[in-house]
């Protein structure tokens, strides 16, 4: 039947969609909680302060969330336990919707990271994508009693699977980085370029004259034209990085990190830093300290934090601050390390991966 086919189809484009959404970010469960933690801080001031006690439990909450996108996509695609699944997707969805829609009305919120950080949507794209969603799973309910289950075992076992190779991808991911680095900050990226538009930019000025609106792609010299607005005609060409930073209490050091052969250690926390894996580092800078390879340290931290921490493990380093939200878009560990050679990455470790001296010398011969 017709019905049926339609039904079908927007299972496949729903189930399709969620698993898609829940696989990048499976990739990528740390930066989901990053998100999470700014929407439960804007919660928190602008709706009830209870939602700071979600706070600490943002990386948990993103794991279970990302999972189930994957686990309910595919149970909808495969047709298992629907009236179980149609409601779950439901609530989340609605959920959702009411996250993209408050970012974007009271632009609080200003990337959703509904694709992590492969896509990146407006929030009224987002919004609007979750409104499509919303009316394709509102059918689904409308209709859940006529969906036919798959009652197979081999169903059964696709969504077990699905679900313990998710929750397995998530924990790995976690525990070392993401698998595929999507960020402006990925290997082989060279900073100082990305800093730099991608073209010129290009403008259209709004201007009025005796009532009537007029724009020009060039600001007019003559006439008696009154300025209203300048929008950017090709927003693509903007710099990938636009907040990259490091300083101390001698100023801006941001060209000097840029510069040269560099094994950057980031620590996102400095009361949260894991402790387990710092002698790995102290091997680090040891074995460094006669080559022409310059360990510093980069802290989203005050300048005290950063010497008092530098001074109790005997780092005789050079201790920079930057901004937390750069820090944790560079890096997915706290600590981690990053190699720069004249500004492009080289390569980035997760604490638990910490290279020898000797791996580290090898990316610059």
């Amino acid at each position: 039947m017709l019905k049926d086919a339609i039904l079908y189809i927007i299972r496949l484009l729903v189930g399709g969609l969620f698993i898609f959404s829940g696989l990048i970010k499976v990739n990528d469960p740390v930066g989901t909680a990053i998100k999470l933690e700014e929407y439960f801080d804007v919660f928190s001031y602008d709706i009830a302060g209870f939602f700071t006690v979600f706070k600490p439990w943002a990386l948990e909450i993103g794991v279970v969330m990302v999972v189930a996108e994957v686990v309910l996509g595919i149970m909808l695609i495969l047709g298992h336990k629907l009236k179980f699944t149609v409601w779950a997707l439901g609530l989340m969805i609605l959920f959702f919707t009411f996250l993209t829609f408050y970012s974007a009305y009271f632009n609080k919120v200003t990337d959703c990271g509904c694709f992590g950080d492969a896509i990146k949507l407006t929030p009224w794209e987002s919004f609007y994508k979750d409104i499509v969603l919303l009316v394709m799973i509102g059918i689904l309910f409308v209709f859940r009693n006529q969906l036919k289950n798959n009652t197979q075992t081999w169903a059964a076992w696709s969504v077990r699977i699905s679900l313990v190779l998710s929750l397995a991808l998530a924990i790995t991911a976690i525990r070392n980085l993401p698998f595929i680095d999507f960020r402006a900050y990925k290997e082989g990226v060279n900073i100082p370029t990305n800093m730099q538009p991608s073209a010129p930019l290009e403008y259209s000025y709004i201007m009025t004259k005796n009532g009537e609106e007029f724009i020009f792609d060039q600001y007019p010299t003559e006439g008696d034209y009154e300025f209203v607005d300048m929008k950017l005609k090709n927003e693509d060409a903007l710099p990938k990085i636009s907040d990259f930073a490091v300083w101390n209490d001698e100023g801006d050091f941001t060209e000097e990190i840029l510069i040269g052969k560099k094994a950057v250690i980031l620590v996102t926390n400095l009361s949260k830093i894991n402790t387990d894996y710092l002698e790995e580092f102290d091997q680090i800078i040891a074995g460094l300290t006669a080559s022409e390879i310059e360990v510093v340290f980069v802290a989203a931290s005050s300048q005290q934090e950063i010497n008092s921490f530098l001074n109790a493990r005997n780092w005789n380093l050079i201790g920079y601050q930057a901004d937390a939200t750069v820090v944790k878009t560079i890096m997915r560990s706290n600590p981690g390390l990053m190699l720069l050679n004249e500004g492009t990455v080289l390569k980035k470790y997760h604490f638990r991966n910490t290279p020898s001296p000797e791996t580290i010398k090898s990316f610059y011969k």
